[in-house]
């Protein structure tokens, strides 16, 4: 059996999407992403709380598209896999950091109307936007055709 390098999280986007563009020209979208656990604490029936944060790419075409709407605060869903990169900071020192390479995005918020809507998918055929009947941007603007949607 192969193995399997796959990552679901549930969370607040942490700040604005940033899109930028590789020396090749291809388009990326980071964007960091905050999980949230709590619990009870047994002994002291006190309330605790852990934030973790993750940060998450998105490349290509999806990252010019979906830009625009990853907004501070958003709750999505985010599902794809763990990348860790390596460099040498300007001192030298050797540096590493484990992203999410994301390549399938559904906003959880819903701005005013009930469910959540499908943003991204990864492979042929798991792309399925609604109808713009079906549910407004996710900024909140009810009037879009399906041109206007930009998946």
């Amino acid at each position: 059996m192969g193995s399997v390098n796959k990552v679901i999280l549930v969370g607040n986007l942490g700040r604005d999407a940033e899109l930028r563009y590789t020396p090749g020209g291809a388009a990326v979208a980071n964007f960091s992403l905050a999980t949230t656990e709590t619990w009870t604490d047994k002994n002291s029936g006190q309330r605790q709380e852990h934030t973790e944060w993750h940060r998450v790419d998105i490349w290509g075409k999806r990252a010019e598209a979906l830009q625009q709407y990853l907004t501070k605060g958003l709750r999505i869903y985010v599902e794809g896999s763990l990348r860790t990169r390596q460099w040498e900071d300007r001192d030298g020192n050797k540096r590493s950091s484990t992203d999410i390479r994301a390549d399938r995005i559904e906003f959880l918020d819903s701005r005013g109307e009930g469910g959540g809507r499908r943003a991204e998918g990864a492979g042929e055929g798991r792309s399925q936007a609604p109808a713009p009947s079906e549910q407004g941007a996710p900024g909140g603007g009810a009037d879009l055709t399906e041109d206007d949607i930009p998946f």
